[in-house]
């Protein structure tokens, strides 16, 4: 499981967020508990500018690892940003991103 999250850490950090976000999906397929695939997947979505997704998938993370350091920032800074623009990350009411691709 490690060798798969750090390729996955590997890909996002370099830019390949399609193959990021397969593998982060590997990770949670596997362990649907896995708060750190989690907050991947919230990075790889915020890094597509889609903060509504990103959040959800931060505030997933923090309800299964209440303790995750970087879930609570990435949260925290989702929430301030939705507050700061009501509309931000608006997508009509679609439903989380919740299929791999």
């Amino acid at each position: 499981m490690i060798e798969l999250m750090l390729e996955a850490e590997r890909a996002l950090v370099s830019g390949r967020l399609d193959q990021a976000e397969r593998l982060y999906w590997q990770a949670v397929e596997s362990d649907a508990r896995n708060a750190i695939a989690i907050v991947g997947l919230a990075r790889v979505a915020l890094e597509r500018g889609d903060e509504r997704t990103a959040g959800e998938f931060a505030r997933r993370a923090v309800a299964l690892d209440p303790e995750n350091a970087v879930a609570l920032r990435l949260d925290a800074r989702l929430a301030r940003s939705r507050a700061g623009d009501g509309a931000a990350g608006s997508d009509g009411g679609a439903g989380m991103a919740g299929e791999p691709r």
